[in-house]
């Protein structure tokens, strides 16, 4: 098997989010790190690509440059994966989607929802995919939930509880601590702090699950820490389209919580529930049944969850595998391009610029919300 040529921007030394793409793409063997532009200062990122292994005339010293000299290659890159800062998105994916590459877009997509309609009007313009890495939608039993909400075991989705808090931007003191800081900083942030950095994993899985989409929502938005001028907690009320109601809560001063990415779907056949800290077991209640423990492994899954598993039961997995579905996804529609056939149709379960548009629209309707004291918005 061939392995694709993959370049990032992005994750460099030091980088929180850098190391988890890097273990997550070669994980299969499905991508070689061919070419980077990894860090803002250009020398430090070339001398970190060759730590790594990036031939010196494929490391660049920005993203400008690293666009220049791959796109009149003959062997230029399969995929380019964006991890730099958040407003940046919009401007690299956007050219190097239109110089015809495939793109993996880190969240948020854009700061806007008119730039992330941008983007998927040039993804669908171009053919080419852009992805965006809502990566804990990778988990094999968040594809378990999937199936089963799709296969009709749940009936009709009725309500679905999503929490994403933790309490690390809890301490008073550490306020002004620039890695905290900006996070609450409008001109960086954008409209939202915690709801836009973590709430908007738990609003992806709810609509991922139950694959409905926002129809209106209500939003409450207070910043309980300092002086912060955005959010750093917020509880989101919202109507999907296919009738489901989704409560979601995110709190950055939420203390004694470390990740708190949970997930429960209520229908009128059953419940489930999943928390990304124990995310090798969901939990299945029938309606006026006993609750069941679902093993992440079990060959006696939906087929989605299987074939996101890479471990026998009982052996732990991890985020950086659930990132890794992703790739594999996108490893298999790139595949399928180049040789002229159809994907595996579970491959197509990545998250799209379409999800990311969504995203930013719920973002900026929360907003809107907050502003007017709880009022409905329209999506």
């Amino acid at each position: 098997m061939t392995r694709l040529k993959w370049g990032m921007i992005g994750g460099g030394e030091g980088s929180q989010i850098g190391p988890a793409h890097r273990i997550s793409a070669a994980l299969d063997g499905h991508f070689h790190l061919t070419a980077g532009a990894l860090d803002i200062d250009p020398a430090r990122g070339k001398a970190f690509a060759s730590t790594l292994g990036i031939a010196d005339d494929r490391a660049y010293g920005n993203w400008q440059e690293m666009l220049e000299g791959e796109r009149a290659r003959p062997d230029r890159l399969d995929l380019v994966t964006i991890a730099t800062p958040n407003a940046t998105h919009y401007e690299i994916s956007r050219a190097f989607l239109e110089a015809g590459f495939h793109v993996l877009c880190e969240k948020p997509l854009t700061m806007t929802a008119e730039e992330a309609e941008h983007i998927v009007a040039i993804a669908k313009e171009s053919g080419k995919v852009c992805a965006v890495n809502y990566g804990y939608s990778g988990y094999p039993l968040v594809r378990q939930m999937r199936a089963m909400v799709a296969d009709g075991e749940l009936g009709k989705v009725r309500m679905i509880k999503a929490e994403f808090a933790h309490g690390f931007h809890a301490d008073a003191d550490e306020a002004d601590n620039p890695r905290i800081r900006w996070r609450y900083d409008p001109d960086q942030a954008g409209t939202s702090a915690v709801f836009a950095d973590a709430g908007i994993h738990a609003f992806h899985m709810a609509c991922f699950v139950s694959g409905q989409t926002p129809a209106e929502l209500s939003a409450d938005f207070s910043s309980m820490v300092g002086d912060r001028q955005l959010e750093d907690d917020a509880m989101i009320n919202m109507r999907l389209s296919e009738g489901a109601v989704l409560r979601l809560w995110t709190s950055a001063i939420a203390v004694g919580r470390m990740h708190g990415l949970t997930l429960q779907v209520f229908g009128e056949k059953g419940g489930l529930s999943w928390q990304q800290q124990h995310p090798e077991q969901l939990h299945w209640t029938p309606l006026n049944g006993r609750t069941q423990v679902l093993e992440r492994g079990d060959a006696a899954l939906s087929p989605q969850a299987v074939r996101a598993s890479r471990i026998p039961i009982g052996h732990a997995e991890g985020m950086p595998v659930a990132f890794a579905n992703i790739y594999h996804d996108l490893a298999d529609v790139l595949r399928a391009e180049k040789h002229g056939h159809a994907p595996d149709p579970h491959a197509l379960d990545y998250p799209t610029a379409v999800d990311g548009l969504w995203s930013m629209r719920a973002i900026e309707a929360a907003a809107k919300s907050a502003n007017s004291r709880g009022a409905w918005v329209d999506l």
